[in-house]
């Protein structure tokens, strides 16, 4: 999806099975078709498998561009916005990157953690998402500068 080819945080790959076989517990096919995993240092090389959303075909679900952007975004615990560039970034976004800058980052990045799994509204749930994604890039940033 070009919307992420900005962030460092998303990469995408595919594997035909008549050409490569997977061992261990992926157990492709299982769930539905396509099998869609993500993989991340949570989940470590096993991955963990798409939710559905809705009662439609796998297929169908990830066909719309918006259900797909929101599963990376999701998953990935990232967001379109890269904070090198700007690219993807919406204008309350690149705000939040100039203010971002000045913060404690682990502070905010525990803070809005500790806020994403309570209740709220879905635009509020949205924002603090893409703020946390935001804040996860500053925080890689500073690692490999280190």
């Amino acid at each position: 999806m070009k919307e992420f080819s900005g962030n460092p945080a998303v990469a995408f790959g595919d594997v035909n099975l008549s050409d490569e076989q997977i061992r261990g517990k992926h157990n492709p096919g299982a769930g539905g078709w396509p099998t869609i995993k993500y993989f991340n240092k949570k989940t470590g090389y096993e991955g963990a498998p798409y939710k559905q959303k809705t009662k439609d075909a796998m297929c169908t679900e990830l066909g719309k561009i918006e259900n797909m952007e929101a599963y990376v975004m999701e998953a990935g615990s990232t967001s379109k916005c890269a904070i090198a560039n700007g690219q993807g970034c919406n204008d309350k976004e690149k705000a939040f990157i100039k203010k971002a800058a000045k913060l404690d980052i682990p502070k905010q990045l525990a803070r809005l953690t500790k806020m994403k799994d309570g209740k709220m509204k879905p635009a509020l749930k949205d924002w603090v998402m893409k703020r946390l994604a935001i804040l996860q890039q500053f925080a890689d940033k500073a690692k490999k500068e280190l």
